[in-house]
């Protein structure tokens, strides 16, 4: 995709130089500001001496998870062990999915276009850098943590290793950090645990600018693709959407319980409430793809067929 920015690419090392420092964007500038004046610090802002609760606490006094006991493969008396595996695996996910937006937000300040997208860019990755900080304590606290689930890592595999300053917007502030905030906020609403309640708060509110400064940056470029150009990011897309739904198999909740994987996975995306559960997962992404232009009939049809699209979505 050809963007006249005015810019210059610095040979083999995919980094781009703007020698234009005048402003170009009131609103990337504005979240640039807001970023500055939100910084929050991981050691004095969390009452880390709240501690974490034990697992049988975490039975008797978390939520409901997002799931159904009916047909579930995991017997009653193991079910506040099931609550307490799938909480840890869900932030040892979020400590994940963190230090890839770390990384690819790394690149976004080299392949950037302009001087202010680098600049939020730049203050976008210190946010990563803290919420790695703050998941990685809490993650040591729990004692329970879980290896990158196999189909986050492919994701951000792909977003890291990508030259088009576009595409790496794309799947980091739209699909994983849209996805991210969606999570966030509801564990934030739905945890049994303070610390962690207080450590999502403040992550989901520096995740909202990050995937308002994907919209911006992207909303004008997006409407000036080619039909090959449009394709080339609708299938783009379409992966990730597939890569971001699989995580929510819960497969290696299931090996850690002894529980069937199979009957587990099937479980999963069986159950109506795990349904509903991914479907508001992914809300935000789909109002981001609208605003960018990218909720095209094929794109639609393709998470429809995943069981990711909201009724509310086709207003």
């Amino acid at each position: 995709m050809t963007v006249a920015d005015g810019s210059e690419r610095t040979g083999d090392a995919e980094a781009r130089f703007v020698w234009d420092y005048a402003r170009t964007d009131e609103r990337l500038r504005a979240l640039y500001e807001r970023g500055k004046a939100a910084q929050w610090n991981a050691t004095t802002d969390i009452d880390w001496a709240a501690g974490v609760g034990t697992p049988a606490q975490a039975g008797l006094l978390g939520p409901d998870l997002p799931m159904g006991r009916d047909a579930s493969p995991v017997p009653p008396e193991r079910w506040a062990g099931f609550q307490w595996e799938f909480h840890s695996w869900m932030t040892s996910q979020f400590l994940h999915g963190e230090q890839g937006a770390l990384l690819a937000t790394g690149r976004l300040v080299a392949l950037a276009p302009d001087l202010d997208a680098k600049f939020y860019a730049a203050a976008q990755a210190a946010d990563e850098a803290r919420h790695v900080e703050a998941y990685a304590r809490y993650v040591d606290l729990l004692g329970n943590g879980y290896p990158i689930n196999p189909s986050l890592r492919r994701m951000l595999d792909t977003v890291v290793s990508e030259s088009r300053w576009d595409i790496v917007f794309l799947g980091m502030q739209i699909i994983v950090e849209g996805l991210a905030l969606a999570a966030f906020r509801l564990e934030h609403t739905r945890s049994f645990d303070p610390v962690i309640a207080q450590i999502t708060r403040l992550v989901a509110k520096d995740e909202a600018r990050h995937v308002a400064f994907g919209l911006v940056a992207l909303r004008n470029v997006y409407g000036e693709l080619t039909s090959g150009e449009r394709a080339e990011r609708e299938e783009f897309v379409k992966e990730a959407a597939l890569l971001m739904s699989r995580r929510f198999r819960l497969e290696e909740i299931w090996e850690r319980l002894d529980v069937d994987v199979r009957a587990g996975t099937d479980y999963a995306l069986r159950d109506q409430k795990m349904i509903d559960f991914r479907r508001l997962m992914f809300t935000k992404i789909v109002t981001s793809l609208a605003g960018v232009g990218l909720l095209t009939p094929g794109v639609r049809a393709h998470l429809e067929q995943l069981q990711l699209l909201r009724t509310v979505s086709r207003r």
